[in-house]
């Protein structure tokens, strides 16, 4: 059975890239949440590679269709129930959270024995001889446009006691998607063309003896129910801040302490000056807003070829660090946008060529990790629009975003009629 894994993380390695693009083509879509990314989705591919004695051995792989979701720390967690009484013999690249009762076999113990396993990724710098390609990243997974090579994850298992041909192998059941919690639905596996191998030097071509792909979508109620983020909103022009709305992601308690939230001063902030793993719930700090994160959109100059603004996201979490964050902006003069000087960004086109919506991301190793609250936990950039005079005014809101979502949450906008307002004298 090792010999069996060893084989197939050598041939997985020469053709994941090329399987990743192949395999798209097999993938059906159905009605998505997101009307920004319509298609998004999180694929399972299920590849039987080999046939055993009383199974088969399998790779399964976690495609990320969506745009600008994904997954962070501490990662996805996958499961499904059997449709027989298979067993997990071993693998690599991932591990199930529990054993199971395996006490009718005596001489060799599976994996697993669950009816219905957990599977986790395994951890970065996991021995070399339980890794596979695109493996061991911590159930981390990019977005598509952020980081297109970090959107796959994979693992490998052997299972047996489930049939030894396309006629006897039934599909699993009740497939479920934690991200790291709530929000994903997954629907029944669908069995589908086996997916095409090519070797890397192309003189080579297999398939899969069967494949089945089931598909995840995402709901941001069913993740919270409450919102994660808000917008705030200023100008050069005006001395008021239009503030997060009050109560925009829940209110505070009687008591600052009582754990709705923490206030700075707070002699609890001795116990959560790290960001925690074991517990992901929000530990935000004391606001009227008491959000996570808070988007600040500044309209910072207006001369006479170009406006500016100024864009700040401060993470109010004391649990965590948003890794590889990303937020989306709508707003009509997107197409405009001639320079951001400290995030990457890349317009969106949801609906043929308009253009009225931009993802924006944190540089590689310079503000792509948005720190837990505290005196650093924010990142900013300016934004340059070319002016279209035909288009471009200061009042009724128009250079304000429309709407913007922080990883790939909506974000709570302040109502229409509290946006900052012209001087009479302007």
């Amino acid at each position: 059975m090792g010999l069996c894994l060893r084989y197939l993380s050598h041939f997985t390695a020469n053709v994941i890239l090329l399987v990743f693009v192949l395999s798209t083509l097999t993938f059906t879509s159905t009605e998505a949440y997101d009307p920004l990314d319509p298609n998004g989705n999180i694929t399972i591919k299920w590849d039987i590679i080999s046939w055993t004695p009383d199974g088969y051995v399998a790779a399964v792989t976690m495609f990320n269709f969506q745009k600008f979701r994904h997954i962070q720390e501490p990662g996805w967690t996958l499961g499904w129930t059997w449709a027989k009484n298979e067993v997990i013999w071993s693998m690599a690249g991932a591990k199930t959270t529990q054993h199971g009762n395996c006490s009718k076999y005596t001489e060799y113990a599976p994996h697993s024995c669950k009816k219905d396993p957990s599977v986790v990724d395994l951890l970065p710098g996991t021995p070399y001889n339980y890794q596979i390609a695109n493996c061991c990243k911590g159930g981390v997974l990019s977005s598509l446009l952020q980081d297109p090579s970090s959107a796959a994850s994979e693992f490998q298992l052997s299972v047996g006691e489930s049939g030894t041909n396309k006629k006897t192998v039934k599909v699993p059941r009740n497939f479920t998607l934690k991200a790291p919690g709530p929000g994903y639905t997954c629907g029944p596996a669908k069995i589908v063309k086996p997916t095409i191998f090519i070797t890397a030097d192309g003189r080579r071509v297999t398939r899969a003896m069967m494949t089945w792909n089931v598909t995840c979508k995402y709901s941001q109620f069913l993740a919270q129910k409450t919102p994660n983020c808000c917008v705030s909103l200023s100008t050069f022009y005006n001395e008021t801040i239009v503030p997060c709305p009050s109560c925009a992601c829940g209110c505070q308690n009687n008591s600052p302490l009582s754990g709705s939230c923490v206030d700075q001063k707070s002699p609890r902030l001795d116990s959560v000056s790290s960001p925690s793993k074991k517990n992901t719930s929000p530990l935000v700090q004391c606001t009227s807003h008491m959000c996570p994160i808070q988007v600040h959109w500044h309209l910072k100059l207006n001369d006479k070829d170009n406006w500016r603004v100024n864009v700040m996201v401060t993470n109010f979490n004391y649990r965590m660090n948003y890794t590889q964050w990303n937020m989306v902006i709508q707003h009509p003069d997107l197409v405009n946008l001639t320079q951001i000087f400290s995030f990457n960004y890349k317009l969106l086109a949801p609906y043929a060529d308009i253009y009225d919506a931009a993802m924006l991301w944190g540089v590689k190793g310079h503000n792509d990790n948005l720190l837990q609250a505290g005196r650093l936990g924010n990142v900013q950039s300016d934004i340059l629009f070319r002016k279209d005079s035909s288009t471009f005014t200061s009042g009724k809101g128009w250079a304000f975003p429309r709407r913007i979502y922080f990883n790939g949450d909506n974000c709570v906008m302040p109502p229409p009629d509290a946006y900052p307002y012209l001087p009479h004298t302007g």
